[in-house]
């Protein structure tokens, strides 16, 4: 007996309604009804727990396929059954490409019935369960801001912890877009500084002159257009952390007078003849081998020194491919709720090409391709239509029977091809069985239960 199940019937013929309302109540599930599309919408809305919505594909007004594009657009809609005197494998195939669960014949074989909302509550259980383990590997897996779930992430998160409370300057490296901004905020969150500012420049946005003055303020007639004093950067920081990020894109002069600055904590506004003292925890950044530089006399090799107490490098995103399942899930839930998206998820082939790609722009590159697709999808998830070019696999042009030529003469045993790509899949995940079922596109009871019945150890 489905116990707390609730189904939201949609019939404009009364009569129908009754009688699938009390069978439906025999049944054991607890019934909320509709006779046309506005008035489903208006229960749907008022209702947020609704397991399974029935209803019938021709009504007046809007049609039963209507009213599930326009819950959608409410929230994600439940599973959603409907029921048709008309049934034709046309209208059935562009249901269930728009997402509709299941669809039934008239008059309805009741027997039948309840074989069908078993399934589809099951379902809506693990939706709802999937949503739950979601929500708690993100949380799991999430420091301060930053996501990772991979060996190397956690390392670092492990490393900032630790030296966060010190003053001890950081330098961080990495490719662009890996994420190292939001690695030196979560130093300064972890700091006894967090109360105070962090203050951020970029050094490669900016001239020379530009950069000094924005280091370290100037006062007025300092040149031309100094019309009046203007605070640095270093005296907004003090007390709190200063970010320099892209040091290495800072010129030999000003590197010499930061390191003046680095050495005794003073420094002099330009055009200043007055030395201020300010106290400044600094986290640097950088794209570049500063080693290299230094060898080509690009970079002064003591401010290296003074800069690299603790060195972090942040790999990037191809290496930590166990990653993206987690970025992905993140990103789609901050779009979809910025663009008013209804999406279920990923399905398992545009996941896995997420993973297959490279990434040269790392996790900001992953960012705007997730609201690049969540903006342009049509479907209740998103599919590999969906996404850009660039990230879809190519698909080899084939001559003749599809691949018929590559197969062994003795052919291939499906539960072997089967538990080897389980095998794979884990072993790929790390042994993480919630991301593993993700990316073979069924449940985490399905994946346990393949297992089991394959031999496949958990490892």
């Amino acid at each position: 007996m489905p116990a707390n199940r609730t189904i939201l019937v949609v019939d404009d013929r009364i009569n129908t309604l009754k009688v699938l309302m009390l069978f439906l109540a025999d049944n054991g599930y607890d019934v909320l009804k509709a006779s046309n599309g506005d008035e489903a919408l208006a229960v749907f809305s008022r209702h947020p727990n609704i397991d399974v919505v029935l209803a019938d594909l021709k009504m007046p007004g809007m049609n039963g396929l209507e009213l599930f594009r326009r819950m959608n657009q409410l929230r994600s809609a439940p599973p959603f059954i409907i029921m048709t005197a008309n049934a034709t494998v046309e209208t059935a195939i562009k249901a269930l490409k728009e997402g509709v669960t299941d669809y039934l014949i008239k008059p309805l074989n009741f027997e039948e019935l309840p074989i069908v909302l078993a399934k589809a509550c099951r379902q809506a259980e693990m939706t709802r369960e999937l949503a739950s383990l979601r929500r708690q590997i993100s949380k799991e897996n999430k420091f301060h801001e930053i996501i990772g779930a991979s060996s190397v992430m956690q390392d670092i998160f492990e490393v900032v912890r630790t030296v966060g409370p010190t003053d001890a300057s950081v330098l961080i490296t990495g490719e662009t877009g890996t994420g190292k901004e939001l690695l030196a905020q979560s130093i300064h969150q972890e700091s006894s500084r967090r109360d105070k500012a962090l203050v951020c420049i970029n050094c490669a946005a900016l001239t020379e002159s530009l950069l000094e003055a924005e280091l370290f303020g100037y006062v007025q007639g300092a040149f031309t257009g100094a019309v009046g004093n203007k605070m640095g950067r270093l005296e907004m920081a003090d007390g709190g952390t200063l970010f320099l990020d892209e040091i290495g894109n800072m010129s030999l002069a000003l590197q010499s007078k930061f390191l003046r600055f680095l050495q005794d904590g003073t420094f002099e506004p330009v055009g200043a003849t007055k030395t201020k003292r300010v106290d400044v925890r600094l986290v640097a950044a950088t794209n570049a081998d500063l080693e290299a530089q230094i060898a080509a006399g690009r970079f002064i090799s003591d401010l290296l020194y003074r800069i690299e107490v603790i060195a972090i490098q942040v790999p990037p995103l191809r290496e930590r491919v166990e990653d993206i399942p987690l970025l992905v899930d993140h990103f789609l839930a901050r779009y979809t709720g910025r663009y008013k998206k209804a999406l279920e998820g990923v399905s398992s082939s545009a996941m896995q090409a997420f993973m297959d790609y490279t990434w040269p722009g790392n996790v900001r590159e992953l960012k705007n391709s997730m609201a690049r697709t969540v903006i342009l999808s049509k479907g209740p998830e998103i599919t590999l239509d969906d996404l850009p070019d660039k990230i879809r696999p190519k698909v080899k042009p084939s001559s003749g029977a599809a691949g018929m030529d590559d197969l062994p003469e003795g052919g291939i045993n499906l539960r072997d091809m089967e538990a080897e790509l389980i095998s794979n899949t884990l072993q790929r995940c790390k042994g993480n069985k919630t991301m593993a079922a993700k990316m073979l596109g069924i449940s985490r009871k399905g994946l346990y239960e393949k297992m089991e019945r394959l031999g496949i150890r958990s490892g």
